[in-house]
């Protein structure tokens, strides 16, 4: 596996495409029958495929904010394609002006460079008081 293709190495391209706000970018990151779970959210939600990832991030066009990615943490397992990845969003809904920072786990399992699965334990609630 080459260092481009490390679980580590697609995560932080993961969350830097995030924050840059580049949604045409990210679904090339996941496995065509990649699977995401968010556990926390309301309700519950599983995206299955790149086409579905495809509309999940489309929505980061439209989100009034600004944001960085900070206090991560990369844990290695004994798996080789798993991490557990551990930061935080802080960013300014630009509408508002309210700032907000939203605390995260994910658990990724990446294989041949891409994500094939991956369970975020994001605080949405956080999100969501800031898109008020």
């Amino acid at each position: 596996m080459s260092e481009f293709a490390s679980p580590r190495a697609v995560f932080l391209r993961l969350i830097g495409g995030v924050t840059a706000r580049r949604p045409d970018l990210l679904p090339q990151l996941y496995a065509k029958d990649a699977v995401v779970v968010h556990p926390f959210a309301h309700p519950a939600s599983r995206l299955e495929g790149r086409d579905a990832l495809r509309e999940h991030f489309a929505q980061l066009e439209t989100l009034p904010i600004e944001m960085q990615a900070r206090d991560v943490v990369v844990h290695e397992t004994t798996d080789p394609e798993v991490i557990v990845a551990e930061f935080a969003y802080a960013g300014r809904n630009t509408e508002t002006g309210r700032e907000f920072v939203v605390p995260n786990i994910w658990v990724l399992r990446v294989r041949d460079g891409h994500i094939v699965e991956s369970r975020d334990y994001a605080h949405h609630d956080a999100f969501e008081r800031a898109m008020a």
